[in-house]
């Protein structure tokens, strides 16, 4: 076991990258912080690179890190790494599961186009987890997944399912290949989702808060669905309308 001192270390500065997507980029790496993520991690030990406790942190002891890097660390580099205000001191430094779509043979995806707001992505992520969604691909313009807001709005589902950032294009394509249903969502041309049949192999392209799926992919769908509003609200928040969708469609 190491134990840290000074905010200087190497270490401590590549953990301080991981803040930024960047870093995550270039390490292929990212950072959890808490006793519940950590746990999730560790249910994948593959994935866990090296855990970090605070000095005076006790490990649970269903916590199995007996074949993992540990390192303990003062309370000034915790407080330096950490991304929440009220840190735990527990944290792992995870890598980032690279994943080709085709070899995935999902039925059952989300697509996410260009959601910007980390915590709609993580609740987007961790809902299609509760679904039991094959996969979920992020687009060009979506929130880093490796965000620590989007992880900790995803409670730890990046553990359970694959997350694939693509082009869409080359999603919807392959879905058309296969013969599986891709659904847009959209007002104007749009159907109510109850019309649709569920149970039925699918993709859902859920779009942007302000300005909805990009118009290229509603031009390629097999139809696109809408969330009836019944009272004043002008819309319902993204993630709430992706829970509506992948339950009626997962069926």
């Amino acid at each position: 076991m190491n134990f840290l001192q000074s905010l200087q270390n190497p270490h401590v500065k590549e953990w301080k990258k991981l803040s930024t997507k960047k870093g995550r980029d270039q390490s292929g790496l990212f950072l959890v912080e808490g006793f519940h993520l950590v746990e999730e991690a560790l249910k994948s030990p593959e994935s866990v690179q090296e855990m970090i406790v605070r000095e005076g942190v006790e490990l649970p002891q269903h916590f199995y890190v007996d074949s993992i890097e540990l390192t303990t660390i003062t309370d000034e580099i915790s407080q330096a790494i950490a991304e929440t205000e009220h840190t735990q001191g527990i944290f792992a430094v995870c890598k980032q599961e690279k994943q080709e779509f085709a070899d995935l043979h999902a039925n059952r995806i989300l697509m996410i186009d260009s959601v910007q707001d980390p915590g709609n992505v993580g609740t987007m992520i961790r809902t299609a987890d509760a679904v039991g969604v094959d996969a979920v691909i992020l687009g060009k313009g979506s929130a880093d997944p490796y965000n620590a807001k989007v992880l900790r709005a995803a409670q730890g589902s990046h553990f359970h399912l694959p997350i694939i950032k693509l082009n869409l294009q080359d999603v919807i394509d392959e879905m058309k290949q296969r013969g599986i249903a891709v659904y847009g969502t959209a007002l104007e041309g749009g159907n109510p989702y109850r019309e649709i049949s569920s149970g039925e192999p699918f993709a859902l392209i859920m779009g942007n808060e302000g300005a909805g799926v990009k118009e290229e992919w509603l031009n390629q769908t097999d139809q696109n669905l809408y969330v009836p509003i019944f009272g004043e609200s002008e819309s319902l928040n993204v993630a709430v309308a992706t829970g509506v969708l992948l339950y009626h469609l997962k069926g």
